[in-house]
């Protein structure tokens, strides 16, 4: 993954915090996370889950905001969760979203970037990690069809080593798109891993993945062809409203990439 002599970078890639004040644990865990020694951390979205959030989710970030980081946003970062029927997740998506109030996403965006993370909401970033100069770029959240790859597409920047791609919710005209510009590796989010997954031989099965990825991708890393390497994280919270996972327990990923042999 990596040109030959370089050091390992250690990745650490959360999503889905949907963070309210009252989620004790959930910030202390997220707390804990500096413990790891990431070299780069990546969020790809859904940080928020109440109006009053964004004090909590730069406080829980804290000491990880001293490290080199990206960050795009999803849905729920721009609008407050509403009651739905949890089941409707299960069913064939027809694009009508039912959202809340408008959230204070430009204070959280000021709040990671004031700290010197990169906002790659339709932006591109070039930063160095461990001496590896690395290019990123991110699409706003395609759920809700705010994405415009065309913003940020073309060949990554010749002085590059390490070409990355960053969205919260991974359609495939995302991926696609990415792949033809010859990404080495893409982080995602939003499928909560399926949310609720199905015992099956070798672990579980989700059933849906809240989008158009097959739903065998639906978490972890996943390769298919000649596309680029994709990380699709589990997330770590739910809906206030149905606070339900079932077999897709929350996570937060470590990636080590490693120079090629």
């Amino acid at each position: 993954m990596l040109p030959v002599g370089h050091r390992d970078i250690r990745v650490l890639h959360f999503s889905d915090l949907h963070l309210t004040p009252s989620r004790k644990r959930e910030i202390a865990d997220i707390k804990s996370w500096a413990s790891l020694k990431p070299d780069l951390v990546i969020s790809t979205g859904d940080f928020l889950a109440h109006m009053e959030a964004v004090p909590v989710v730069l406080d829980a970030l804290d000491e990880l905001l001293n490290l080199p980081g990206l960050f795009v946003f999803g849905s729920n970062d721009y609008f407050a969760p509403k009651p739905k029927n949890p089941f409707s997740y299960l069913m064939k998506d027809h694009g009508k979203r039912i959202i809340g109030r408008d959230l204070p996403w430009p204070d959280l965006a000021n709040g990671l970037t004031s700290r010197g993370w990169h906002n790659i909401n339709h932006s591109r970033a070039i930063l160095t990690v461990n001496d590896t100069l690395i290019e990123a770029r991110g699409t706003d959240d395609a759920h809700l069809e705010r994405d415009n790859y065309e913003e940020v597409s073309g060949a990554a920047d010749k002085r590059t080593q390490l070409a990355i791609g960053v969205t919260h919710a991974p359609y495939l005209r995302i991926l696609e798109a990415m792949s033809r510009d010859q990404l080495d590796l893409i982080f995602a989010g939003h499928t909560h891993g399926g949310q609720v997954r199905l015992p099956w031989p070798g672990g579980s099965k989700a059933l849906t993945t809240n989008c158009d990825l097959p739903n065998w991708r639906a978490r972890g890393v996943t390769k298919v062809k000649d596309e680029p390497w994709l990380n699709v994280s589990a997330g770590m919270g739910t809906s206030p409203f149905a606070r339900i996972r079932v077999a897709s327990p929350p996570e937060v990923s470590l990636i080590t990439l490693e120079a090629a042999l």
